[in-house]
């Protein structure tokens, strides 16, 4: 007698997740901390830089948010073009870039350092490696995407970790356009032998039936009971709120110690241990945000980075300048990857190669336009308090649309339909 068909058991998904997965993440937090190595150039010897052209340290503050700029500018269409084309191809013209834009900016005038800055560094060259790596490597993870992303988002706080205090004895000792010069080549061929190596296309994702939650959300489905494009509006806002202030004590925290009397190499160790901290927290940052969500994470790092700048208005002697330091390091450093996280997370997967850049768009705006910012503040009012207290207030506003968005998320439940025209 044949058996009553009983209730269809669910099987669960299959994992994208293998070894090759953290061998990919592993070459690209690589990749992208030799990548940003270039543009810190211009922090490292911004004094130096500054007194060649005139002393207003708003030309290379300007070079190096012209770099983050056209990063996040470029970042959008290279995002498109990786998906057609390959992440391996982008990656590599990247590289390419930089170089030429190092050498560039090593020619000495304010306009070849803008130019090679924004244009062949930022637009052309970590755009074509930045947000496609994000896509990217989120495409080879689903259960520990937090946790990759924050791997591979440390590359920049690797770069700051280890290249300052390189690039300070380089240009003690030969100069800063002959530090260009020698990155340029250096890092281009590095790169570029990372990205034929290993850089492979990701896997595909199995499939799962309609409107079950491996899925993920629908396309045209409402998000966190907002029409899509006006949560994407509100994430992007913050992500720029938020990259303002983040960005100050990074682009300045050298010059704010020379100011303060502090030798430069110790400014640059206080740099360091600024990103160290940040890489080692980093990693912590993405196991929350596993465990509790890409937005509640955005809140909580939102919180810690307001707390943390506080500390550079009250604080100027060295040992506590070195404190303050590594509680910014540790308070910030989650934001980004959760930013990339959030949007995978109340998107569909197949508006990432867009809404990822977009948001990456707003976030490296923010720190272009802070590294600028406190420039200007400086070079108007003479000391950096008022850039500080300008980025906290800045914060502050970012804190408050994340604390919205966040209890849009626990008072309206997920819909899976359409949302009205």
């Amino acid at each position: 007698m044949p058996e009553a068909p009983g209730p269809a058991r669910t099987a669960m998904p299959v994992s994208v997740e293998s070894r090759a997965s953290w061998i990919v993440a592993v070459t690209v937090l690589f990749v992208i901390a030799i990548a940003y190595g270039g543009p810190l150039i211009a922090v490292v010897g911004l004094r130096e830089i500054a007194e060649e052209m005139g002393g207003a340290r708003s030309v290379p503050g300007l070079a190096f948010s012209l770099a983050w700029l056209g990063s996040a500018v470029g970042g959008i269409a290279m995002g498109r073009i990786a998906e057609r084309i390959g992440v391996r191809w982008t990656v590599a013209f990247g590289a390419c870039m930089i170089g030429l834009g190092l050498a560039i900016s090593a020619g000495g005038e304010p306009w070849q350092l803008w130019v090679g800055h924004g244009l062949f560094m930022g637009l052309l060259g970590n755009a074509g490696i930045n947000a496609p790596l994000y896509v990217y490597v989120s495409c080879w993870f689903d259960r520990r995407r937090g946790t990759a992303l924050a791997l591979i988002s440390s590359g920049q706080y690797v770069a700051g970790a280890v290249w300052p205090s390189v690039f300070e004895r380089t240009i003690g000792a030969w100069g800063w356009r002959a530090t260009m010069l020698a990155f340029a080549v250096a890092g281009a061929i590095a790169i570029v032998a990372l990205a034929m190596l290993v850089l492979r296309p990701p896997p595909e994702a199995p499939r799962a039936l309609p409107g079950s939650p491996a899925a993920g959300p629908a396309p045209g489905a409402r998000v966190l009971g907002l029409r899509p494009n006006v949560a994407m509006a509100a994430l992007a806002i913050a992500g720029f709120l938020c990259c303002v202030p983040m960005a100050m004590p990074q682009g300045h925290l050298i010059a704010f110690c020379g100011d303060l009397g502090i030798p430069g190499s110790r400014g640059a160790a206080m740099l360091s241990v600024l990103l160290v901290c940040a890489f080692i927290s980093r990693q912590i940052w993405g196991w929350v945000s596993d465990r509790f969500g890409g937005l509640n994470t955005l809140l909580a790092g939102s919180i810690c980075q307001a707390v943390a700048m506080v500390g550079f208005l009250v604080t100027e002697d060295e040992a506590g300048l070195f404190l303050v330091s590594a509680v910014f390091g540790l308070g910030f450093s989650g934001l980004i990857p959760a930013y990339v996280l959030t949007v995978r997370e109340i998107f569909p997967a197949s508006e990432a190669s867009w809404r990822i850049p977009v948001v990456l768009l707003f976030t490296g705006s923010g720190m272009a336009f802070g590294g600028w910012l406190a420039a200007a503040i400086y070079d108007h009012a003479g000391f950096y308090g008022a850039a500080f207290g300008a980025g906290i207030g800045l914060n502050v506003v970012n804190t408050a649309i994340l604390a919205f968005l966040v209890f849009q998320s626990r008072s309206r439940p997920p819909l899976l339909v359409p949302a009205a025209a």
